[in-house]
């Protein structure tokens, strides 16, 4: 494992030259639809950034929620030592790097830098020049954009086995967003460099590339339909529903999202005000839909909250 001596994750970190970045995309062969999905993801990535800050003017759970504690607590804790090598199953897991052969996931291994990261700190500030690929290996991370008029808006949650901090490489190399860590997190990086040649070696890599954008594709027309057409509890409901896809853990019928979740978060990620997001949910507590515990969003009754997403009341 790889460790980058000096490295800052806000400041400080090796500079690369904006000029640079036509000619790796071209240099390495990038194939023309990766390159157009990249392009149209950024363009809908600022879009929808800018209308989600206009639109921001029981015992049975105790026990899960220690659990899930416990749980995040050895992953982040009791690895043999910093400088360690995580396994290549958490590789093989990783969206990025899916299908991979054993020796395209010792070679992702060997060049990969590892980094634990504490609640509330910075992996990278919008802005900063983007010179690594980054992947989450546990925790949760928040990317977060902010307007010219200094409102925030959350664009995505970043759960275990997503890459982030990517596109860029392949654009302008300026970062869109912050990178916040939600809580205690293990992050994987790869240089620019070493990302190329990872590519030129194993061409399935860019072949998840292209499914990943086209799905994050997707997800953003979704997301900005429903800011133009839909009311705020079908958006809160849809963007549970999201996260539970993402990161839920389910336990006979009951699903727990495994990232701490602030109202504040969801009314952002929701494109809604914190006093409607609160009063929403505190209506679906109240009437057993689900329920928040230590910062975790637990669904009792989701195709309630599905069929909320898709008609509005309840």
């Amino acid at each position: 494992m790889r460790q980058d001596p000096g490295r800052n994750r806000a400041s400080g970190r090796e500079k690369t030259s904006g000029s640079t970045t036509l000619f790796l995309l071209l240099a390495c062969e990038t194939p023309p639809l990766l390159q157009l999905l990249l392009i149209i993801i950024c363009v809908y990535h600022g879009t929808l950034a800018e209308r989600l800050r206009q639109n921001k003017l029981a015992s049975f759970f105790s026990v899960k929620s220690l659990a899930r504690k416990l749980n995040a607590h050895m992953a982040l804790f009791c690895s043999p030592h910093p400088n360690a090598s995580p396994d290549l199953p958490l590789f093989a897991r990783m969206e990025f790097f899916v299908g991979l052969s054993p020796e395209g996931l010792n070679a992702v291994r060997a060049s990969a830098h590892m980094e634990y990261v504490n609640k509330n700190d910075a992996i990278f500030a919008q802005g900063d020049n983007a010179n690594r690929a980054f992947a989450l290996a546990a925790g949760s991370v928040r990317i977060i954009q902010t307007g010219s008029d200094g409102k925030q808006a959350i664009i995505r949650f970043i759960a275990p086995g997503d890459l982030f901090g990517t596109v860029p490489l392949f654009t302008n190399n300026k970062l869109p967003a912050d990178a916040l860590a939600a809580e205690r997190s293990l992050i994987l990086s790869w240089s620019e460099t070493d990302l190329f040649e990872l590519i030129d070696r194993f061409p399935s890599i860019a072949v998840n590339i292209i499914r990943i954008i086209g799905a994050r594709l997707a997800e953003t027309q979704d997301r900005v339909r429903e800011l133009a057409t839909q009311c705020a509890d079908q958006r809160i409901a849809h963007a549970i529903l999201r996260l539970a896809a993402q990161a839920g853990h389910n336990v006979n019928g009951v699903t727990t999202i495994g990232i701490p979740l602030r109202r504040k978060d969801l009314a952002e990620f929701s494109g809604t005000t914190l006093h409607t997001a609160s009063r929403t949910l505190a209506a679906w507590e109240k009437t057993g839909l689900l329920m928040s515990q230590d910062q975790h969003l637990t669904i009792r009754d989701i195709s309630a909250i599905a069929r909320i997403a898709d008609k509005g009341g309840h």
